[in-house]
């Protein structure tokens, strides 16, 4: 399983270069694009068109010649098979056979995204996929997003940018964005935003709406709901103890969560103390 480029051919990796020089054949799922790849390189190979309608029965195929002593790479148009594109099939079959699966690490539009993004991802994030298509379930999704205790990064269409960012707006026109897309390529964006700001940035040129987006959203801060006693608790422990530490001891006694804890200490350093 080899990771492709995102955008820019530089960012192939040595070793997916090596891969990709000693493999018998390419799975790909866009022959086209992958030859693109391959002939930047130089590397001349027999390719097998595996998209998303063809993977199951491109797997057997590939489970076929690796049985038999083929070594196969396999590549999505962009980024790292498996996460919103083919491979996942692939991989399930190679290990219902018994045979070596290799992931060979490289570009991912989600954590490029995120490395960007200045966001708090001390909770860490969850990546959603693509948001969904229809109106009531987009809403239930980005209102769940916006109570989760973690950012949530999601690949979001072009046509359908407009009425996911309008949603958002309605349910909380305060709420932090993050907009990405082109990323790695010559338009590169990174905009940190509300819902109405990246309407009115999309707005500004029609082209910007062109290309697949990745969004990441900041949770509502559910730590503001916290008590006059819990907040009293964790100010007098901070003043004792570091930060984490702090927010361990407190959730133990008070039962609340200690990342929610945690994120009102950072949120306010002058009123915990020195």
């Amino acid at each position: 399983m080899v990771a492709a480029p995102i955008g820019n051919l530089g960012d192939i990796s040595l070793r997916a270069l090596a891969v990709l020089h000693h493999a018998d054949r390419i799975a790909a799922e866009d022959t086209r694009v992958a030859q693109r790849l391959l002939d930047a390189y130089g590397l001349h190979k027999p390719t097998l068109r595996c998209d998303q309608h063809r993977e199951a029965q491109a797997a057997q195929h590939i489970v076929a010649a690796v049985a038999s002593g083929e070594r196969v790479a396999f590549l999505s148009d962009a980024g790292t098979p498996g996460i919103s594109d083919p491979g996942s099939r692939i991989a399930a079959a190679m290990h219902a056979a018994n045979l070596r699966v290799m992931p060979i690490p490289g570009a991912s539009a989600v954590p490029t995204a995120l490395s960007a993004c200045g966001l708090d991802l001390q909770a860490g994030y969850c990546f959603a996929g693509f948001a969904p298509e229809k109106a009531l379930a987009l809403r239930t999704f980005l209102q769940a997003a916006l109570h989760s205790p973690r950012v949530t990064a999601f690949f979001e269409a072009p046509h359908r940018i407009h009425a996911c960012l309008q949603t958002l707006r309605e349910i909380d026109p305060q709420a932090r964005l993050v907009l990405t897309k082109e990323l790695s390529k010559q338009f590169e964006t990174v905009l940190p935003c509300t819902a109405q700001t990246a309407l009115d940035w999309l707005e500004a040129d029609p082209r910007r709406a062109q290309g697949e987006f990745v969004l990441l959203l900041q949770p509502q801060q559910t730590a503001a709901a916290l008590d006059a006693k819990a907040v009293a608790l964790l100010q007098r422990l901070a003043q004792e103890l570091p930060a984490s530490r702090a927010a361990a001891v407190a959730a133990d006694l008070t039962g609340l969560k200690r990342d929610v804890l945690y994120r009102w200490l950072l949120d306010h350093k002058d009123a915990a103390g020195p």
